[in-house]
């Protein structure tokens, strides 16, 4: 009487390797050397280019001027106007370049902040800036959820729509969308001086509703459906799953949005006709044959805290596309 044994799925198959190959498996670390050695070939020099020492100096000086060029044309503007906003107006003008040559004049910044009343203008910049964003974030997330998640009928006309959008330039809509804020249906009141004049427009974005939509269609499937297993309704699926796994495009979409509304200037420029409403891109241009250039200077460095604030918080989001990798298990 003969006994037949049965082996794991897994030894199977590397005796099979072994018979039909004639070797052994290859040991995990010599599989992961080989695949840091394929991805440090990939690159314009080998390995063996990088270990000769002349192509490896070269390499390295080409790089650091490559990137002395990168710091002086992005941070080299944006370093000048940090420095001639603590500059008297004598300096600027006659050495431009020079660091201070009779001294550091702080007083630009208090009198740019409060005596040219900056402060106004900066606190309505953010209200702006923030209304924006909020109408943005919440059209583009639900109009991309519904288009990609629930994927109703009518889902592919009303985004055929949608794109047809992009094609029509922003001018020709400047002035059905004045008159449409001049006189908005059903309310029977102008939204002119206010800030809604500029959130309501700015949530009509056809570009972010795309940049969303596709995002949304990269998402594991079978998250949504253990989430509808477990009986997850649709506003519960969209809040409790769908946005956690989707922080780099809201990530993308908020610096968009605020960039935009923070640097927006004919629009705010029409609805908001009241000095006391108007933000920075609109009250900075008109205050300027009004005070001096150091002064001047100051405010416009004033106004670029907020967006370099804003790059600093969400770079990391950027690099790192967090929220997808432990989505889905085993």
């Amino acid at each position: 009487m003969s006994t037949s044994t049965q082996l794991p799925p897994e030894v199977t198959t590397v005796v099979t390797a072994v018979v039909e190959e004639g070797a052994s498996p290859e040991p995990p670390r010599r599989r992961r050397r080989r695949r840091a050695a394929d991805t440090g070939d990939r690159g314009i020099l080998s390995l063996s280019d990088r270990r000769r020492p002349g192509v490896r100096w070269s390499s390295r000086v080409i790089n650091a001027v490559l990137l002395v060029l990168l710091i002086v044309v992005g941070l080299g503007p944006l370093l000048w106007l940090a420095k001639s906003a603590i500059t008297p107006t004598a300096d600027t003008l006659k050495t431009p370049m020079a660091l201070f040559p009779n001294g550091v004049d702080w007083a630009n910044l208090s009198t740019a902040w409060s005596t040219v009343h900056i402060d106004v203008q900066f606190v309505n910049t953010i209200w702006v800036a923030a209304g924006s964003w909020a109408a943005q974030i919440l059209v583009a997330t639900t109009a991309g959820y519904a288009l990609s998640v629930l994927r109703p009928r009518y889902g592919k006309v009303l985004y055929g729509l949608i794109l047809t959008t992009l094609f029509v330039p922003s001018v020709v809509l400047l002035v059905p969308l004045y008159l449409t804020i001049l006189n908005p249906p059903l309310l029977g009141q102008s939204l002119i001086n206010t800030f809604w004049a500029v959130w309501l427009p700015a949530g009509a974005s056809a570009f972010n509703v795309v940049l969303v939509k596709r995002f949304f269609d990269n998402l594991p499937r079978e998250v949504f459906e253990a989430a509808r297993t477990d009986g997850a309704g649709p506003f519960r699926l969209f809040w409790s799953i769908v946005l956690p796994m989707s922080k780099p495009i809201l990530g993308v979409v908020s610096v968009f949005a605020i960039i935009a509304a923070w640097k927006d200037y004919l629009w705010p420029l029409l609805v908001l006709r009241d000095p006391a409403l108007q933000p920075l891109s609109v009250r900075l241009p008109t205050l300027q044959a009004a005070i001096q250039l150091d002064v001047y200077l100051a405010a416009l460095a004033i106004s670029t805290l907020i967006p370099i604030v804003l790059f600093l918080v969400f770079q990391g989001l950027f690099l790192r596309s967090a929220g997808l990798g432990g989505a889905v298990k085993g």
